[in-house]
């Protein structure tokens, strides 16, 4: 009898251990989402005049810091989900993921690279954001503008579908789902019927709707947690009774 009551607690080990990845996943996904949000609320227009302000860099290095936090986030909204998320959530979920992975270069130049070539070489600056404002770049930028192009349909599909997936799988709140779909309807809305100026305030939606699902799966996990040290405690207490 003793031997059952030490199994009993072997066995929620494993939960144990998946725990933290888990919640270091909704961590990520949290600061992902309020990364994005401080994007769309902060980020200036895209003209050469203002790379070198400090406005500018910011919100490209917390682009960068979105990306790589997302990317991990993802991974853990769609494990927590891949039972009832189908082929639906993987394709939402593998291009969300590409295009935050994309934004970690396009960020990186953004931040680092357009303001020491704001005075040295203007051409290419102008050039650079012309793939963000719509106009021909006098330099060859190479794939850069191909990988931008391609980049606009990935942000629009991507939480469009992961947003209908966790809809769907009712496992994670369903209204951070809706506010997926919401977010990737206003992007393209935004871009024609918006001025420039407030063109990246599309982005909050799907930046809370991320928060939200990492908060959603942070304490999700600690309530697993909390149950399966009570399963331990309740175990090591009939196996004391037993003998």
């Amino acid at each position: 009898m003793n031997t059952k009551g030490k199994t009993s607690i072997k066995e929620s080990k494993p939960k144990m251990t998946a725990s933290p990845l888990m919640r270091w996943a909704g961590v990520s996904a949290m600061l992902a989402g309020l990364g994005l949000i401080v994007i769309g609320m902060f980020h200036p227009v895209n003209v050469p005049e203002v790379v070198t302000t400090a406005t500018w860099i910011n919100v490209h290095i917390v682009a960068i810091a979105m990306g790589f936090f997302g990317l991990f986030g993802m991974v853990g909204l769609y494990v927590r989900q891949a039972e009832k998320f189908g082929w639906l959530g993987l394709a939402g979920f593998l291009l969300f993921s590409v295009w935050l992975a994309l934004m970690m270069p396009f960020s990186f130049v953004e931040a680092f690279i357009l303001p020491r070539l704001a005075t040295e070489s203007p051409k290419f600056v102008a050039g650079f954001l012309g793939m963000f404002t719509g106009i021909p770049s006098e330099i060859d930028l190479g794939i850069l503008p191909t990988l931008w192009k391609i980049s606009d349909p990935m942000y629009l599909l991507g939480p469009l579908l992961f947003g209908i997936a966790t809809f769907r799988a009712g496992i994670l709140p369903r209204w951070a789902g809706v506010l997926f779909v919401v977010g990737s309807t206003l992007a393209p809305v935004g871009a024609l019927a918006v001025p420039p100026e407030y063109q990246p305030l599309v982005l909050v939606p799907n930046g809370l709707a991320l928060a939200w699902l990492g908060f959603a799966l942070i304490s999700e996990r600690r309530e697993k947690t909390s149950e399966s040290v009570f399963n331990q405690s309740a175990a090591k207490s009939k196996s004391s009774q037993v003998a």
